[in-house]
C-alpha cells in the first residue's frame, strides 16, 4: 500500500471515530435570566449581580441578559418555573410563593407565623430544610444554587389601621396566585384577589382593591403611599425566601469548572441580596419605617397579644397546609425554627 493511500485511509478512519468523543461544549451567546423585579430594588439586584460576577469569572464565556417583569412569559409569575424546566427561560432569581403552585414543598415558607424572625428564616433556608428543598427542586427539574431573600410580608391599605382580624373584614386585598393566601385571607375575614403585579398597582391606584401585602422595600420603591395604602401593620406573618436556578439541559451544556463558578457566584450574589433586602429593617430603629412614617402613612406595631390573635386565628390554614406540604418536612421546619440561634 503506497504511504499517500494508507495516510489517507487512516485520517478517514479517525474522522468516522470522532462522534463517538464527547462533544465540545456549545454556549450560546447569551443566556436569559428572568426576575419579577428590576435591579433598582433587592430582589432585581439580586439577579444583577449574579451576571455581573458570572460575567467578570468567566471572562465574558457565560453573558447574562435580565429579563425583569417576568417579560419572557408575558408578567405571569405563576408560570416561571414551568417555562424555567422547558427551557424558555434560562436562569432564574424565583419566589418559593410564584413557583409553590408547581412545587408544593414550596409552601412551607408561606404557612402563617412560622418563622417569626430572621434568625428562623436562616434557620430553614441554611440548614437541613433548605438542603432537603433544593433536592426537591433538582427532582423537578432545576438545578439551585443559593438562596436570596424577598422579605417578610407587612399588610398595607387604604382604609384604616389593622390590629386584629376583624379590621381586615370586608377589605379587598390583592395577593399573589397561590391557593394558601388565598385559604388565608378568607380565613381572617378579606377578601382575597389574585392578580399579577403589574395589574395590582392600576387597581391600587383606582381603589378597586383596598391592599396588598409585600415587603416593605417595595412600599418605597414603588411609592405606594401615592397609591391610596395610607395604613401599614407590621405583623411579619410570613416571610418569601428567593432562590438562584438554572436550567438543567443549560447547566449540562457547561463545563464543570464554569458550573461551580456559576454556583459560587450565586451565592455570593445571594448573601448580598439579603444584605440589601433587610437594609432599614434589621438596624437600631428601623429607619426604613421612619422613612415611611414620614410620608404620613401609619405604621402599626402589633402588641404580642394582638399577635397572638392573628396566629390562632390562622391556625387552621397552618393545620390543612402542613399536610399538603408533608408533615415531615414542616416538622422539621418548626424542630430547626425552635433551635436557632437568635
Amino acid at each position: 500500500m503506497k504511504l499517500r493511500t494508507f495516510l489517507g485511509l487512516t485520517a478517514a478512519a479517525a474522522a468516522l471515530a470522532l462522534p463517538a468523543l464527547a462533544p465540545a461544549q456549545t454556549y450560546k451567546s447569551e443566556y436569559r435570566m428572568s426576575l419579577v423585579l428590576p435591579p433598582s430594588l433587592p430582589w432585581g439586584k439580586g439577579g444583577e449581580l449574579w451576571a455581573n460576577k458570572v460575567r467578570e469569572r468567566t471572562q465574558g464565556r457565560i453573558n447574562i441578559k435580565l429579563y425583569p417583569g417576568v417579560s419572557l412569559i408575558q408578567g405571569d409569575q405563576t408560570r416561571e418555573f414551568s417555562a424555567l424546566r422547558q427551557g424558555v427561560i434560562d436562569m432564574a432569581v424565583g419566589s418559593t410563593i410564584n413557583w409553590s403552585p408547581q412545587v408544593k414543598q414550596l409552601n412551607l415558607f408561606s404557612l402563617p407565623f412560622l418563622m417569626p424572625d430572621y434568625a428562623a428564616v436562616d434557620a430553614l433556608t441554611q440548614g437541613e430544610v433548605g438542603q432537603r428543598i433544593f433536592k426537591v427542586l433538582d427532582q423537578a427539574g432545576v438545578v439551585p444554587l443559593a438562596w436570596g431573600e424577598n422579605g417578610y410580608r407587612e399588610i398595607t391599605n387604604s382604609k384604616r389601621a389593622i390590629h386584629s382580624p376583624q379590621d381586615l373584614k370586608g377589605l379587598k386585598i390583592r395577593v399573589v396566585g397561590s391557593p394558601l393566601f388565598s385559604d388565608l385571607f378568607t380565613t381572617l375575614g378579606a377578601n382575597p384577589t389574585q392578580m399579577s403585579w403589574a395589574d395590582a398597582q392600576p387597581a391600587l391606584a383606582s381603589g378597586a382593591v383596598d391592599g396588598q401585602e409585600n415587603p416593605l422595600y417595595l412600599f418605597t420603591g414603588l411609592k405606594m403611599h401615592t397609591v391610596g395604602q395610607k395604613y401599614i401593620t407590621m405583623w411579619g406573618y410570613m416571610a418569601d425566601p428567593l432562590v438562584f436556578v438554572v436550567n438543567k439541559e443549560i447547566w449540562n451544556a457547561w463545563t464543570p469548572s464554569d458550573r461551580e463558578i456559576v454556583r459560587q457566584a450565586a451565592i455570593d450574589a445571594g448573601k448580598e441580596e439579603i444584605a440589601i433586602a433587610r437594609k432599614g429593617l434589621i438596624e437600631a430603629g428601623q429607619p426604613m419605617l421612619k422613612d415611611i412614617s414620614a410620608l404620613g402613612v401609619t405604621v402599626t406595631h402589633l402588641s404580642p397579644q394582638e399577635r397572638e390573635t392573628f396566629i390562632k386565628a390562622s391556625r387552621p390554614v397552618y393545620d390543612k397546609w402542613k399536610n399538603q406540604i408533608g408533615a415531615d418536612l414542616v416538622t422539621l421546619a418548626e424542630k430547626s425554627i425552635a433551635a436557632r440561634k437568635k
